[in-house]
């Protein structure tokens, strides 16, 4: 069984900037609930099936398989609303990796930082650039924006 315990955070500036080069990810999803969420995800040319269960707002169970990228792609293109596209940044900092998530589309103009933890109480220091947590507020998750893309929130 697989265990997802990961923070959100909004970027507070453009510190992050050239600390990493960007991946292309492509998501589409199947199921957007709250308490189980069904992804695909294409990154260059891999492709995977993702399940998720609610834990609590930081940790789910997470189950990733890998498939082929024509089924993936024939899934996204038959089966997904609407594709969430980004550029996904892996950066080194305080013995974690941060990856931020620079959206486009419908969603452009948010850019988002994640951690992944070992436990919910685990501590870690927040670079710079990281700005006010928003783990709790589930508009923030990829699994809604692909329904309610940011360029539609009335107050954002």
């Amino acid at each position: 069984m697989g265990l997802e315990i990961e923070r959100r955070f909004v970027i507070a500036n453009d510190g992050w900037r050239g600390l990493a080069a960007g991946v292309q990810y492509r998501q589409g999803y199947l199921s957007v609930e709250k308490e189980r969420t069904v992804r695909v995800r294409i990154v260059g040319d891999q492709a995977w099936l993702t399940l998720k269960g609610n834990i609590s707002d930081i940790s789910r169970h997470e189950f990733e398989y890998t498939i082929p990228l024509a089924d993936a792609q024939t899934i996204m293109d038959a089966m997904c609303p609407m594709v969430v596209d980004k550029l996904r940044h892996r950066i080194e900092f305080g013995g974690f990796v941060w990856e931020v998530d620079e959206f486009f589309g419908d969603n452009a103009g948010l850019v988002l930082a994640e951690i992944e933890l070992p436990a919910e109480d685990t501590p870690f220091t927040k670079p710079d650039w990281v700005g006010a947590e928003v783990t709790e507020d589930g508009r923030y998750t990829n699994a809604y924006l692909s329904k309610n893309p940011y360029n539609s929130w009335p107050q954002r």
